[in-house]
């Protein structure tokens, strides 16, 4: 099981660590736009959204892509672009939902949050955590389940 990224914009500040980070470790560069997350602000409810590639399971964006530049990475679950397939047309764009995919002029391809390799650093540095990488929900709450059971059998024995 994959874990997930998760999305709490109420605990946004604004701060744009994250987005520093992303492009430092992408790019070597502390530069916004090339970033694979970015902070939307909107401006007239004073909040601040971070943008980013959720990693949806049906993958809107790599059945899209006209020449199969975007996988699935098999042991982080990450969406992985290959730079050497990508032609730079932006449909993954178009067909993302949630904004996730981006384009990088000075390469012409596509980038999407690659999960950091399975460490993403957006996640590790947000100092509020309004974003997180944890096992998704419905994992958690069969553990929380499990847990549950064994302990209810525990105490029939005691």
């Amino acid at each position: 099981m994959y874990k997930v990224i998760t999305v709490e914009p109420e605990n946004c500040t604004g701060c744009r660590i994250c987005e520093a980070a992303c492009s430092l470790h992408h790019s070597g560069e502390c530069n916004p736009s090339k970033s694979r997350i970015h902070i939307l602000k909107w401006e007239p409810l004073g909040l601040d959204f971070p943008m980013l590639c959720l990693q949806c399971d049906d993958m809107p964006c790599a059945v899209a892509c006209p020449v199969e530049a975007i996988s699935r990475d098999p042991h982080t679950g990450a969406t992985i672009v290959d730079s050497s397939l990508c032609i730079g047309c932006r449909v993954c764009n178009i067909a993302c939902p949630v904004g996730g995919a981006s384009f990088d002029p000075s390469e012409g391809v596509a980038v999407i949050c690659d999960l950091c390799g399975g460490e993403p650093l957006c996640a590790m540095l947000c100092p509020t955590g309004a974003v997180s990488y944890t096992i998704p929900a419905k994992a958690v709450l069969s553990k929380k389940r499990l847990a549950i059971e064994r302990l209810s059998e525990i105490l029939k024995h005691w």
